[in-house]
């Protein structure tokens, strides 16, 4: 049993990394900086690996005290320490994730995503600020699109993009609607249903702002692939 007691406010799930190939995230607003350290203990010590989201740079500096090589991805604003001797299933073939957004305000939650499918192992390739206003800019990247073995879009506004490329790819496509646009879009919802409506049929669609369900999903279909 570890040292770091947590039981009182938490109950880590350290065995899900050997038992689904991608360990517990901390999701950090609503928690105080001693509790995420003291999960972040409990979780290396037992898998080796620890992944804080939503991150503030005040959670990085408390974490990095006891993590000397924890790494901070400001843009995806999440935490990484990973104990060098873990082994993850890393695809060594040449397969890869591509991670595109609409428009630059929706890097944020695309990082997150990239950031997430790399640190389990992927490879990821990023194509930003293609959105369908300009849509002629989406295809000067058609090679890297078609060779993708699956497409994480992340768009706001009308949350058109994903039902676009699902049209003009063969793999999967997760649309990823982000809470940006003016009033109607309504802090995302808007691009939810839009996403949920396409026609395209291998588009398929996680909630709102969700970059680290996307990784993960978009890492799984590429390892199996």
């Amino acid at each position: 049993m570890s040292k770091h007691n947590v039981h009182h406010y938490a109950h880590p799930d350290p065995g899900r990394l050997q038992r689904q190939g991608f360990p517990e995230i901390i999701y950090c607003p609503g928690k105080t900086i001693e509790q995420i350290v003291n999960i972040s203990k409990r979780l290396y010590d037992e898998c080796g690996i620890v992944i804080c989201s939503r991150a503030e740079e005040a959670v990085y500096k408390a974490v990095k005290k006891p993590f000397k090589k924890a790494v901070y991805h400001k843009a995806a604003k999440m935490v990484v320490v990973k104990n060098t001797d873990i082994i993850l299933q890393k695809n060594k073939s040449m397969d890869y994730v591509c991670v595109v957004t609409a428009g630059t305000t929706d890097i944020p939650v695309a990082e997150e995503a990239s950031v997430m499918a790399e640190t389990l192992g992927s490879r990821v390739e990023r194509v930003f600020d293609v959105g369908v206003a300009g849509v002629h800019r989406l295809f000067e990247h058609q090679k890297k699109l078609d060779n993708a073995s699956c497409v994480v879009v992340c768009a706001g506004m009308e949350g058109a993009l994903p039902s676009i490329l699902g049209g003009i790819v063969s793999c999967p496509v997760i649309g990823v609607p982000t809470s940006v646009g003016y009033g109607s879009n309504l802090k995302g919802f808007s691009a939810l249903l839009a996403m949920l409506n396409s026609c395209a049929v291998n588009v398929c669609v996680v909630n709102i702002d969700d970059g680290i369900g996307a990784g993960v999903i978009a890492h799984l279909i590429n390892k199996k692939k």
